[in-house]
């Protein structure tokens, strides 16, 4: 076995598209535990008859938003953690910790236990760092990553569709079908259990298949360590192997044809030749030695080490152009999880002011008397309806995701794309008010009008940001703490968005304009949208050309 390489199980620079389905699987389960809270999240607040019922908007706020809490403070941790034991073990006990948090939620009898519950859960999850490190390690070629980092909002998506149609039919099951649950039954006497349950099922079938069919994407815990073209392979034609123990240290075939060294250069038996192949991988293409062409390649398979043996050289996870995308990542956070804790709540508040055309003091002859500062109540839809609302808002957000980026992608560019959307973006906010002025009649065709356009932008702008944040880290060996970072940022403002949210929208039920809560939101988004001219949207080959350049400008002066 010595005399022979050992070849690669699956070609490394094709798509990965089984070990992409296999963590969508796993991906999958987890937007599903998450979203189901949304449909019945203001409900089970006043389920636990906790202080005044018109502040229950602002203690589901805090409900939803104790999970990010809890994940903002360990997202670096586990993001640190998964770079030394490796991704999958991490990925696993975020699915058994979100287990953990469903299974307390569906018992608690009051918002105590359920917040303990949420904030459990989110202490033992890591995985929206560990799963985008996942992905970019397992993305060889810039040309798949869109096409790959486009897969794991899709299959956000598609637990947006199942989740909250899971809270919304099988939350208070004894209301809903009060034949099949009787009184006095476990799920009459937790009204809240049964959806929790559904969910937690969905996780545990994502965890077994990940433990058997997920492989580790670590490049440093994998056993054999995939050579993709070293300063050896010449010929582009050349298939790529794994280098092992095992590995010969000569090629037993063409050892003529391409031979290990050359004999006829002048830094044959020194150490210049090292030198020589060190500074073509450090400086690029323009440090080669005259006579020497670097394999195209090369720069992409050499990991930074330092002096010191056996310890990586440090890279600073603190730079200038990481924060900007991470700060970018945090704005988009925080008024995308406002508009998701405040959709619910916004249509199931009862609603006080009649639909245009059905009389009321209001009402002038052109229909309902349109004024941003006036928006009393809500849309007053039941609870099934807005289950089935966000549904089809999966739906939607399933078609742009699937046909709508990948050709916007390409047409604009990764850069342009993210320019585009997030200055937009605050437009999605302020229309939602004006469903208060549709008639009855329209008033579905307008809900799924208004949120067509806001996952427009937010379908689009999350893999741009995914994508920006990979071009941005200075090292695969830092990866995992970078998205690490990025999640935990992203996860405190999901945190303070919901409590901030619930209490605008509470203090403009009282003063009769609940817009209050999406103009916050839409402010939050314009500060987004002059923030992200701060990011840096230069491609990997650009900065590296420049460093080329700027290193033969040195050499030149000196």
């Amino acid at each position: 076995m010595g005399l022979f390489t050992q070849r690669c199980p699956h070609d490394p620079d094709a798509f990965p598209a089984f070990q992409l389905f296999i963590l969508a699987i796993v991906r999958l389960a987890e937007p599903i535990a998450l979203t189901s809270i949304f449909p019945y999240a203001w409900p089970l607040v006043k389920h636990f008859q906790i202080g005044d019922e018109a502040d229950a908007s602002f203690y589901a706020g805090i409900l939803i938003s104790s999970f990010s809490l809890a994940e903002a403070l360990m997202g670096m941790y586990w993001g640190g953690l998964s770079d030394r034991i490796g991704r999958k073990p991490v990925l696993l006990v975020g699915c058994i910790g979100t287990i953990l948090s469903m299974v307390v939620v569906g018992l608690a009898r009051n918002i105590w236990v359920a917040l303990l519950g949420r904030v459990v859960g989110g202490l033992l999850n890591g995985n929206i760092g560990v799963i985008q490190t996942m992905v970019g390690e397992l993305v060889k070629k810039p040309e798949y990553e869109p096409r790959a980092y486009s897969i794991m909002p899709f299959v956000w998506s598609i637990g947006t569709i199942v989740g909250p149609a899971i809270g919304g039919t099988f939350s208070d099951p004894h209301a809903s079908f009060p034949q099949l649950v009787p009184r006095g039954s476990l799920f009459d006497r937790f009204p809240y259990l049964l959806p929790n349950l559904l969910c937690a099922l969905l996780l545990l079938i994502s965890i077994v298949l990940g433990y058997v069919l997920l492989e580790e994407t670590h490049p440093d815990l994998q056993p054999p360590v995939v050579a993709s073209k070293t300063a050896l392979d010449f010929d582009d034609g050349q298939r790529s192997t794994y280098v092992s123990d095992e590995t010969p240290l000569l090629e037993t075939s063409d050892a003529l044809k391409r031979p290990a060294v050359d004999l006829r250069a002048e830094t044959y038996g020194t150490f210049r030749d090292r030198e020589d192949v060190a500074s073509v991988a450090a400086g690029g293409e323009n440090s080669a030695p005259p006579g020497i062409s670097p394999p195209p390649s090369l720069t992409t398979t050499v990991t930074t080490r330092s002096n010191t043996p056996g310890k990586p050289a440090s890279v600073n996870i603190f730079s200038r152009r990481i924060l900007a995308v991470v700060l970018a990542l945090a704005i988009f956070s925080y008024h995308s999880m406002v508009y998701d804790s405040t959709l619910p709540i916004f249509f199931e508040d009862d609603r006080v002011a009649p639909f245009p055309g059905q009389g009321g003091s209001n009402n002038s002859s052109m229909g309902f008397a349109f004024h941003p500062l006036s928006s009393p109540g809500g849309l007053g839809l039941s609870l099934r309806a807005v289950g089935m609302i966000m549904a089809v808002n999966g739906v939607i957000a399933l078609f742009v995701q699937a046909v709508v980026f990948p050709l916007a992608a390409a047409w604009f560019g990764v850069g342009r794309l993210f320019l585009f959307v997030t200055i937009l973006h605050p437009l999605a906010y302020v229309v939602v008010p004006c469903l208060l002025y549709v008639p009855q009649s329209l008033l579905f065709p307008a809900i799924y009008a208004c949120l067509a356009l806001r996952n427009l932008f937010a379908i689009l702008v999350y893999p741009l940001l995914l994508i920006l944040v990979k071009e941005a880290t200075p090292s695969p060996s830092v990866l995992g703490a970078v998205n690490g970072m990025a999640a935990s940022a992203g996860a405190a403002c999901r945190m303070v968005a919901p409590p901030i949210a619930g209490y605008l929208y509470t203090l403009g039920s009282r003063i009769d304009c609940t817009a209050l809560a999406w103009y916050g939101g839409a402010f939050a988004a314009l500060i987004g949208a002059l923030q992200c001219f701060s990011v840096d949207r230069t491609p990997p080959a650009r900065h590296a050309a420049a460093a080329g350049a700027r290193t033969d400008d040195d050499r030149n002066v000196v």
